[in-house]
């Protein structure tokens, strides 16, 4: 039986440092799995990087937001064409909790649940130090995830940089100051 579930696509603050964003994805679980932990997949939506699957594991993600989309859409220049960052595995029950750690915006989860032929995804970023990080960690989780749910659906997303730029707006009205 498949409940419904209506999702709003925004983040919502939690708790005053921790936002979290569901998605809605076609499944199964195991394909959605695939996406979050194997470096060639997760690099067409998020950030490559090999994990070796063990709580404490150690890995670096490598950000490369231009190849993300065709075309990319144009670029903020605060911003690189590349971006590394060291990270940790924290927490593994596979194949329905990835929880990761990295360095100044504190840690992630990424939580699976079936639906039916759907996977509910919640993100949940803990630790945001600050507004602006936490309007970029914000745009940036629904821009992504926005990639990978056309990844799964086999489509094409919004160019990424467009939805970045487009975003941005909508979070500095939706989040408190």
């Amino acid at each position: 039986m498949t409940e419904d579930i209506t999702l709003d696509n925004y983040g919502t603050l939690v708790e005053p440092d921790t936002l979290r964003i569901q998605r809605l994805l076609p499944g199964p679980i195991e394909r959605v799995w695939a996406y979050l932990t194997e470096s060639d997949l997760r690099r067409q939506w998020l950030a490559a990087g090999e994990m070796q699957m063990a709580t404490g594991s150690p890995f670096e993600f490598v950000w490369r937001n231009d190849e993300l989309t065709d075309p990319p859409g144009q670029r903020p220049p605060n911003y690189g064409e590349e971006h590394r960052m060291q990270s940790r595995i924290t927490e593994l029950d596979v194949p329905r909790k990835l929880a990761i750690e990295w360095d100044s915006t504190g840690g992630v989860s990424f939580e699976l649940e079936p639906r039916g032929g759907e996977v509910l995804l919640t993100v949940t970023h803990h630790r945001v130090p600050d507004r602006s990080t936490l309007l970029s960690v914000s745009t940036g989780w629904h821009a992504h995830l926005q990639v990978l749910a056309a990844r799964l659906a086999d489509g094409e997303p919004e160019p990424f940089w467009d939805a970045i730029n487009r975003l941005k707006a909508d979070y500095e009205q939706r989040l408190p100051a």
